[in-house]
């Protein structure tokens, strides 16, 4: 496990965590990344997650609803 994060994937995110990130909704869907908004998107319930200084913060109360 590499601990530079220059070399990591989308938002200075390991890309291996990426892979196993979920929603934490009871649903539990997979998680894309938007880099422009430095989030990261619930496929099924349309909630934006942040990420903060590299950390991502899956916590429902910080996240706000994307408008479609």
């Amino acid at each position: 496990m590499t601990t530079n994060a220059t070399t990591g994937g989308p938002l200075g995110l390991d890309p291996e965590l990426l892979s196993i990130l979920a929603c934490p909704d009871t649903h539990h869907s997979p998680l894309t990344v938007d880099e422009a908004a430095g989030e990261l998107l619930c496929t099924t319930c349309d909630r934006a997650f942040p990420v903060r200084d590299g950390i991502p913060v899956l916590l429902l109360d910080e996240a706000r609803h994307r408008n479609s």
